[in-house]
């Protein structure tokens, strides 16, 4: 069965101004609207399924203390230059200020890459009522006259193309969000990975390669919390 949404389309732009507020609820995230009609689990917590098995193996293995130390200061450097990549594609500061030589490095890597990008929406909330899920997307915008979902990463080494599954399912959850809400089709996913050294890596797919998956994993987050 097929199913058409009866809401109005919006243009990608409005995105940005979608009245979305997260919530946490027994470690997971939530997106709720104003009206308090929908309060859908995150891409990020439901595309998370799949790779809990391999955290918590991995906080076994080095124990919980350390586990939370790597994954804080992964964290923190990410908000960081995600920050900054945002900043410099909106063009609104002058320019920008880094406080870590790592992180300056980590970004001039990517430059040229970013300045191939037309950004249309930044950091924009989404949802879908189909596969109800919410999220927020680093960037909607074109890349060689294609329009794409764009996801920014860091890593302290080079990733390897496996690695780069959870990053599709995501992406793919936002493609769909960004076509039920705008009508728009998204032509490529882009994650552009930072790596400490001052390298970068590109992985790219087809959404239509991983809705089968994305579908799969969001039944078995309903099987799992009832949600």
């Amino acid at each position: 069965m097929t199913q058409v949404s009866t809401q109005p389309l919006l243009d990608i732009t409005d995105l940005e101004a979608l009245d979305l507020q997260t919530i946490s609820e027994n470690g997971q995230r939530f997106y709720t609207d104003t009206e308090g009609t929908k309060k859908y689990p995150s891409v990020t917590t439901v595309v998370g399924l799949e790779s809990r098995k391999h955290i918590q193996a991995w906080k076994k293995r080095i124990g919980e203390e350390k586990a939370n130390q790597i994954t804080k200061f992964a964290t923190d450097r990410g908000t960081k230059i995600h920050q900054h990549v945002e900043d410099y594609l909106r063009k609104d500061k002058e320019f920008l200020e880094f406080d870590n030589l790592i992180h300056e490095g980590m970004f001039k890597s990517i430059r040229p890459v970013l300045d191939e990008i037309i950004p249309i929406a930044l950091e924009a909330p989404m949802y879908s009522d189909i596969l109800k899920m919410a999220g927020r997307v680093d960037c909607i915008g074109m890349i060689e006259d294609e329009l794409c979902i764009i996801d920014f990463k860091t890593s302290g080494k080079f990733k390897e193309e496996y690695m780069a599954r959870p990053w599709y399912l995501q992406m793919t959850a936002y493609a769909l969000m960004v076509e039920e809400l705008t009508g728009q089709h998204i032509e490529r996913l882009h994650a552009l990975v930072m790596v400490e050294s001052g390298q970068f890596q590109v992985f790219s797919a087809n959404h239509e390669d991983y809705i089968d998956d994305l579908v799969k994993v969001r039944t078995q987050y309903t099987n799992l919390y009832g949600i």
